[in-house]
């Protein structure tokens, strides 16, 4: 599938198709032209689309350790040389690091800050990179396009944590996610939340859009605040509708994940 564009005064955010059903994502920094890769599915495709663009590389970020995440590394740095980030936490299942990062760090790239930010619950040492100043998260299986990651490793609570950091980004970030994963999550979402109008807007669109073969991914996080189950164990009508009204936020999202784990 080609790769989809968005493109800003200041920046530049390229989505790559992988695999089945993951995303890569390009960031460049338009004042200096530097060009970050956030994850690595495989290289064709990224070595493709940089090919075809004329870009090179200047940083690779990893967000975490599973192989639809990294497997591609080593056969895109043959051609395409960059420093590797990712999370001092997870080093030892990542490929060797150039940069080790935790929770709170900072760095740029070019001219455009970047925050680290732990987003454990999918997997221990899961990181996101949050790029305000081009309106721009990558959370990978943390935060996802109408959902939330699977809990291989971390706790309902962890990523109940995690979310509630993310869900305080502005309503207008990009959230770049790891997967095409937007119509299935739609049909669960509706089971947990029927009455919410905007959630069904949003199916009937993931439909059209899926339907023309596009990308749902990047997603706004005001869309999603509005229409993921997964960031709305505090509406009263989500909690009416599985029966746990008057439970705390984490107690909801713990019964919201059961439920789409055996869904």
């Amino acid at each position: 599938m080609p790769a989809e564009r968005i493109e800003t005064d200041s920046h530049i955010l390229v989505t790559i198709a992988c695999l089945s059903d993951n995303y890569a994502f390009l960031l460049r920094d338009k004042a200096t032209g530097d060009v970050a890769l956030i994850d690595v599915p495989e290289a064709a495709p990224i070595a493709a689309e940089l090919s075809s663009i004329g870009w090179t590389l200047s940083q690779i970020w990893l967000t975490h350790h599973h192989p639809d995440h990294i497997q591609g590394l080593s056969g895109l740095l043959a051609d395409f040389p960059a420093p590797v980030y990712g999370a001092a936490a997870d080093a030892h299942r990542l490929p060797d690091l150039d940069t080790a990062l935790a929770d709170g760090d900072h760095f740029s790239l070019g001219e455009t800050p970047v925050h680290v930010i732990d987003v454990s619950g999918h997997t221990n040492g899961h990181i996101a990179f949050y790029a305000p100043a081009a309106s721009a998260a990558f959370t990978a299986d943390s935060l996802m396009a109408l959902g939330c990651g699977r809990l291989f490793e971390g706790t309902p609570a962890q990523m109940h944590a995690s979310l509630s950091k993310m869900a305080q980004w502005p309503d207008d970030t990009l959230i770049c996610s790891g997967h095409e994963y937007t119509a299935s999550n739609a049909k669960f979402a509706l089971t947990v939340d029927p009455d919410n109008a905007a959630l069904q807007q949003r199916a009937r669109d993931t439909t059209q859009a899926r339907s023309q073969n596009k990308f749902t991914v990047p997603s706004l996080m005001g869309l999603e605040r509005a229409t993921n189950p997964f960031l709305r164990a505090g509406d009263p009508a989500l909690r009416a509708a599985i029966g746990m009204t008057g439970s705390t936020g984490p107690e909801v999202f713990t019964k919201v994940r059961a439920l789409k784990d055996s869904f």
